[in-house]
């Protein structure tokens, strides 16, 4: 019989040879860069690449909690159009900037916890749930900023999104990224807290017999969702030095794409933030290496979709192979004992 501890050591190991296959892919990813162009192995060129992933990879730490979970969250890209929305009209007012971000961070904190209240205590599937609230909050900016684009930051904030550490290439917002992913790895990975979230994901009965408390951990990861959001509203309308109301249109689909591809089960219960790492990095070369080859954003959005559809079809594959060994596992020992 194979003891608990067994189990999770075999976990480990498939899911560090998943990683493992995520870095081959990975240096794949380069060669091919350095195929399409010479200019993609530049360090100012890896240095945009990294800068222009920074929004999507920050929502897609808290994205990875969810998920782990067995819950998803489609709103954050209406999350962050609103709260950059929301900081450009502040700005529009005179209001400081610093001002300015302040409130965007409660605005997205406040929509995240609405998110999560309504999934919680109305007892409704997330993913219906932030359906409505991706159009809710997509509409209030629309109402906010109607047709017209904010512009004319300082330039001190603009540099949040694309300006580098003095002497080197590495964008100021990668550092920030890199924070608050030794803080949400150590979450997940190294506290009780995150254990919860993994017991969750595999049985949420079976977690709220044991003593954890579901609708607190559940409620806590969407408000933390909404928190980072606000984070890459910050950033990506620092980078783009402009806020409009089609802000991050679309953003939800290369931060689930990463978590899946990272190994996150889209169904909760396992998953690393390693893996999403390597997946966000993939994704980022990728997306920059087709911009060299002048492939257009709609295209670069049809493959990020089918890598998408093509990770899951994987991971189904994958486990109904497992269901169907353990099945024939147990038949075989049936007959042995009789």
């Amino acid at each position: 019989m194979t003891t608990p501890g067994e189990m999770m050591t075999r976990l480990r190991g498939s899911l560090a040879r998943w990683e493992v296959f995520l870095l081959f892919v990975l240096a794949g990813t380069f060669v091919f860069g350095a195929h399409v162009s010479r200019y993609f192995l530049t360090s100012s060129n890896l240095s945009i690449a990294l800068a222009g992933m920074t929004p999507a990879a920050i929502v897609a730490l808290p994205m990875t909690l969810i998920i782990v979970t067995g819950e998803i969250d489609i709103s954050v890209g209406s999350i962050v159009g609103l709260c950059a929305a929301f900081m450009a009209v502040c700005l529009e007012h005179r209001l400081p900037v610093e001002v300015a971000m302040l409130l965007g961070v409660v605005v997205g904190t406040f929509a995240g916890l609405l998110n999560g209240l309504i999934v919680v205590y109305g007892a409704l599937p997330s993913l219906v749930v932030t359906i409505g609230t991706l159009a809710l909050y997509r509409g209030i900016a629309q109402i906010i900023l109607k047709e017209r684009g904010i512009s004319g930051f300082p330039e001190w904030y603009q540099n949040i999104g694309f300006g580098t550490i003095d002497g080197t290439p590495i964008p100021w917002s990668s550092i920030i990224f890199c924070l608050f992913f030794i803080g949400f790895a150590v979450f997940l990975h190294a506290t009780h807290w995150g254990r919860a979230l993994y017991a969750i994901g595999n049985n949420a009965g079976a977690a709220r017999y044991s003593g954890i408390n579901v609708k607190r951990a559940i409620l806590g990861v969407f408000v933390a969702s909404g928190a980072m959001s606000s984070l890459a509203a910050i950033i990506l309308t620092a980078y783009l030095a402009s806020a409009r109301s089609d802000t991050a249109v679309g953003l939800e689909l290369p931060v689930i794409t990463a978590v899946v591809l990272g190994g996150v089960n889209i169904f909760g219960g396992a998953g690393t933030l390693a893996g999403v790492l390597i997946a966000l990095l993939v994704l980022a070369f990728v997306q920059n290496a087709l911009g060299l080859a002048s492939v257009t954003p709609e295209e670069q959005q049809i493959v990020t979709g089918a890598v998408l559809i093509a990770t899951l079809i994987l991971f189904g594959a994958a486990d109904l192979i497992k269901k169907a060994r353990a099945t024939l596992w147990r038949n075989l020992r049936r007959s042995q004992n009789l």
